[in-house]
């Protein structure tokens, strides 16, 4: 067997310029989805250097789902005062909660000064610290790779937030440790799907590729129920497309659901609801697999239809 050796290919023979050559190519889809895959939020591009006074953010972009603004600052450089500098000043000027720092190198005063914001800001602000790499192995294409060098501490902001606001319940805590250890399963498990923050509420929202509907997850402490759903927030053409493939949905699912119109509001969902008890945390592991498992199958399932609802 022959084996060849990982090159690390200097930034500036990939991308001469950084504004030109970088900021165009993370801003296309696919690139902001490997980093979306990297830290674990959705990432959908507003616009390329958006103006904040007399300054230009690299990338303003909002996360699916939630719209919470996201400020991205390339730098093919190390860390230095000047960019911190401006990314506090691009955050507060979109009044963006995510900040995302990409540089060649990271200085350690820099990361001690990131991770520092992560842990005295509130649970709102998050602040990530990303180092820029290219491989490639002999020949080979070049291949970018996001390396994660400091970010914030859900568990920790949560935890501070309730010792000094009193803010949280007993049962808010169980929540956000539940969804927490989720998304660590599942990025054990399967790599593939893209997870969000954890927040201490009863549900938790996955997106796969639509933006008019999105997968969530609920558990339910009062009731004693978990769920896996399909959360259409505002297309009731949609829903009534999928319930006229009833039939075949539950077919492909081998899963009976529960089909909620809710004429009264504007979202619809679909459902599939098991047993589960937030504070069995001896059974979160089993639960954790079950609603792993259900997403898979929900975003293959109904990707399929979603997508022949679409079609022309």
């Amino acid at each position: 067997m022959q084996l060849s050796k990982l090159e690390k290919v200097d930034l500036r023979e990939v991308w001469k310029h950084e504004a030109l050559d970088f900021t165009n190519w993370l801003a296309k889809p696919e690139n902001l989805e490997l980093l979306s895959d990297e830290i674990g939020i959705d990432i959908a591009l507003i616009q390329t250097e958006a103006s904040v006074g007399n300054f230009n953010v690299d990338i303003l972009a909002e996360e699916e789902n939630t719209g919470r603004k996201i400020v991205i600052e390339n730098q093919l450089e190390s860390t230095d005062h000047d960019h911190l500098g401006k990314i506090i000043t691009y955050a507060s000027g979109f009044d963006a909660e995510i900040i995302v720092w990409i540089v060649k190198s990271v200085r350690d005063e820099h990361k001690q000064a990131v991770d520092w914001l992560n842990e005295h800001t509130d649970s709102n602000i998050n602040i990530f610290a990303i180092q820029m790499e290219v491989w490639k192995i002999a020949n080979s294409p070049y291949a970018p790779k996001f390396q994660v060098i400091a970010k914030p501490n859900d568990w920790a902001k949560a935890v501070k937030k309730a010792t000094t606001q009193s803010e949280l319940s007993d049962t808010k805590l169980l929540q956000l440790e539940f969804w927490t250890k989720f998304k660590e399963f599942v990025q054990d498990k399967n790599g593939k799907i893209k997870l969000r923050k954890a927040y201490p509420q009863h549900w938790y929202d996955i997106s796969f590729g639509f933006s008019n509907a999105h997968i969530a997850l609920t558990i339910n402490s009062q009731s004693e129920q978990m769920a896996c759903e399909i959360y259409i927030p505002d297309a009731k053409q949609l829903f009534s497309a999928l319930r006229e493939q009833k039939e075949k949905i539950e077919s492909d699912l081998a899963e009976q659901l529960v089909w909620e119109e809710l004429p009264e509001k504007k979202a619809s969902r679909i459902k599939l609801i098991s047993k589960g008890n937030l504070s069995n945390q001896e059974s979160w592991e089993q639960y954790h697999l079950w609603m792993l498992e259900k997403v898979v199958s929900f975003q293959k399932v109904f990707g399929k239809y979603i997508k022949q609802c679409a079609a022309p």
